[in-house]
């Protein structure tokens, strides 16, 4: 499982593919191109989302089957097992930060998360190792340390430009348009996409604008339309 507050762990990246511990590369790699051939978007039957899953699987156990095996002293007491997994979050929650409850192995774990987070950064919480990525979201659009957001203005805007509060996924957000961003549909507004963390700089925000639908005439504004063409009758 991968959705939302659930992770990937090696059991079930074995369920999906299909395979047992002790798989071998040769079979492991078998079971994959059987898997992804079915869940590949192109095929009438494929999932885009099962198929970034049955990937994901892959390189998990890849990774596991990578690592070297340590046998400590029988008298040493055994280090914790420090597990890999998938965290997908939403595009929201990497800007702005969140709690997130993971279900994992049977257990509910909650974690906090930063604001700023990056697509591959780890998250680490108790003995498991989550690797963040960040779900598509209508709208809006990750581009390294870039935000790229659709906004919804006045169409009076978009042919005059001004001050304009946009509509967006995240939230309005507020913005100085000139005619020639207006004529472009497209305003930068530098330091306001993803915020600055440990090494990351701050990223910049790159507002895409559409004109949003005109809304319906108010019940007092119909009245007094109707009111003042009586009036010049």
């Amino acid at each position: 499982m991968t959705a939302r507050g659930s992770a990937l762990t090696l059991s079930a990246a074995r369920a999906l593919l299909g395979v047992s511990a002790n798989a071998g590369e040769r079979e492991l790699r078998k079971a994959y191109r059987e898997a992804a051939k079915r869940a590949h978007p192109d095929r009438p039957t494929g999932d885009a989302a099962l198929f970034r899953d049955v990937l994901a699987a892959y390189r998990l156990l890849q990774e596991a089957s990578a690592r070297p095996t340590h046998f400590p002293p029988a008298v040493a007491d055994a280090p914790p097992v420090v597990d890999r997994a998938i965290l997908d979050i939403d595009i929201a929650t990497a800007f702005a930060g969140g709690a997130e409850t993971l279900a994992i192995d049977g257990r509910q774990l909650r974690v906090k998360l930063p604001a700023g987070l990056r697509a591959g950064d780890k998250v680490r919480v108790e003995t498991i190792v989550f690797e963040v990525r960040l779900r598509p979201m209508d709208g809006a659009l990750v581009r390294g340390d870039d935000l790229w957001l659709t906004g919804k203005v006045a169409p009076r805007v978009l042919a005059e430009g001004g001050r304009v509060e946009a509509d967006t996924p995240l939230g309005p957000r507020l913005a100085w348009i000139s005619t020639k961003a207006a004529a472009r549909g497209l305003v930068r507004l530098p330091g306001q996409g993803l915020p600055a963390r440990a090494a990351y700089r701050a990223g910049d925000l790159f507002l895409r604008l559409e004109a949003a639908e005109l809304s319906s005439e108010s019940p007092a504004r119909s009245l007094l339309r109707r009111f003042a063409a009586a009036w010049a009758a």
